[in-house]
This record gives structure tokens, sequence and C-alpha cells, in this order.
């Protein structure tokens, strides 16, 4: 499965909290529209997956612009609401449980709160190859100090991870600041100082 460049930035919002878009998979049906009407007013991107979803409320591309506009504009509440509806539309596709997540992630100020881990978890269960559950389960780990589950997270990822990868650099520089919390005794009775988790990935 090959996913697009901007997952890459999917992974710095953990860390940044600098928007993301996943943009999905074409070819997904559609579904019958909810009661949701989006109108974010905000970008002409926007403001054309807004008038998109109102012709077809199945478009996950059109709803994934949407919700990361509103990331983008620090309307967080509103986009886990505009995903909450999307998920009732469409409830089977992994890119928009991602989404979700990372939405919630957003809105949590870059914790890995139970609910995005549990959206997180189900578009793993999804699309199991999907690289952006792992890296934020790894980052949740590395949230409650448990920096070996972190790092046996992130390397499995690494792994099977193409070298040319877009998420890669962003995931390798993860990965060091987590060898080096590990050297530093957190995960061993030693708690991670706030924004340690982050610090690899605050130069974008």
């Amino acid at each position: 499965m090959k996913w697009q460049p901007v997952l890459a930035v999917a992974i710095a919002l953990a860390a940044g909290l600098g928007g993301y878009a996943m943009v999905g998979r074409p070819g997904l049906q559609s579904a019958p529209a909810p009661r949701f009407q989006p109108n974010p007013d905000l970008t002409p991107q926007a403001e054309q997956a807004s008038k998109a979803l109102l012709d077809n409320f199945g478009d996950v591309r059109a709803w994934l612009t949407l919700s990361d506009a509103l990331i983008r504009a620090k309307r967080t509440e509103s986009a886990v609401a505009a995903l909450q509806s999307a998920l009732e539309a469409i409830p089977g596709n992994a890119d928009l449980w991602v989404q979700m997540g990372v939405a919630l992630v957003a809105h949590a100020d870059g914790e890995v709160v139970p609910a995005a881990r549990l959206a997180f978890d189900r578009a793993a269960r999804l699309s199991p190859e999907h690289p952006a559950p792992s890296y934020f389960l790894g980052l949740a780990w590395l949230q409650s100090a448990e920096v070996d589950r972190a790092l046996e997270t992130w390397r499995a990822l690494q792994a099977r991870s193409a070298p040319d990868a877009p998420w890669r650099p962003l995931l390798d520089r993860q990965i060091v600041v987590a060898e080096t919390m590990k050297q530093m005794g957190v995960g061993q009775g030693m708690m991670p100082q706030p924004g340690m988790a982050a610090q690899g990935e605050s130069a974008r």
C-alpha cells in the first residue's frame, strides 16, 4: 500500500501541531448524507471540499481536506465534529479514523488521549500496514514514559517502511529522541520533561 507524501505532515503534527492532511485513497464508495452541512469559510480548498460534500457526502478526500483546514485554523472541536459525521457515513475507512485521531491529538495540544488511541487502534485494525497508527501508538508510549515500548513500536514501523518513505526522516528523528530519553533514564523511575517527546520534531 502506498500512502501520499503528505503523511509525513501527519507525523509532524504529533510534535509540532502544524496541521495535517491525510489524503485518502481514490475509488471509495459513497454514502447517504446525514445531518452535517460543512461550511467552514476558510481556505479555497476547504470551500471546495465543503461544496463537494454537499454533492457527495461520501467523498473521503473532501472530508480529509475539510478537517485538515479546521485543524490548521485551530478549530479542532469543529474538526472532530465533522469527522464524527464522516464516520457515521463511512465507518470502515482507515484514513478517516486516522484523521479523527489526529484531530483529537491536536485538540489535546499534542497528547495522545484515550479517545485518539481508540481511533488509531480502529484504523490499525482496518488497515494493518497503515503507518500513522503505529507512529501515534509509539508517541503514546513515549508520553507515558514507556520508552522501550515506544522504541519497539517505532523500530517495527521503521523496519517495514521503505528508505524513501516520506515519513522516514521524521520517524528516524523521533527514534533518536526516544533513545536519548532512554539514556537519560526515562522509563526507569524518571518521567519525561514537558516537550521532550516532541523536541526532535520542533524544527520543520
